[in-house]
């Protein structure tokens, strides 16, 4: 994979869109429910729980981003199959760019990205680091309001919760 310099990214970042992997740790319990696994990471917003994730580089696959992803993040791997696929895909905006036109959106200062999320199964007990400041299980009712603006939405979307 071929790094960047910071100032030659931040040129690409203000020039396109960034693709993204995006990605909800899921579990069930031996109740028989769901859980579902964010992080809680310093944001433009300030500190915020959010989905797991991030760009995909040059030469890697959707699952290898995934996976480098979880570990960069978590010192944990992915259940996934060779040639995963997004539940769904989303679009993160700064909001110099955001459209208008009543586009769903989750909002991004940094960049335009999108991102193809996922629901995917740990195969190791996290640990958070890097960016993640902490990890946490929660239930669709739990599901911290203090949340990344637009995972409402995403979150939404994989169905992990519904619109009250």
């Amino acid at each position: 994979m071929a790094y960047l310099p910071d100032d030659l990214y931040r040129q690409i970042e203000e020039s396109m869109p960034i693709a993204c992997v995006d990605f909800v740790a899921t579990r069930a319990t031996s109740a028989g429910t769901r859980e579902y696994g964010l992080i809680r990471r310093h944001s433009p917003f300030g500190e915020v729980w959010c989905h797991l994730g991030g760009r995909i580089q040059r030469g890697e696959t959707i699952a290898q981003a995934l996976q480098r992803h979880a570990h960069d993040t978590l010192a944990a791997g992915l259940d996934l199959p060779l040639d995963p696929q997004p539940v769904y895909t989303y679009q993160w905006f700064p909001t110099t760019d955001a459209p208008t036109d009543g586009t769903p959106f989750g909002r991004d200062e940094r960049k335009h990205s999108i991102g193809m999320a996922f629901l995917a199964t740990l195969t190791a007990e996290p640990r958070p680091r890097n960016e993640a400041l902490d990890f946490a299980w929660f239930t669709s009712s739990t599901i911290p309001d203090d949340v990344w603006p637009g995972c409402e939405h995403l979150f939404e979307k994989l169905g992990i919760v519904s619109r009250q």
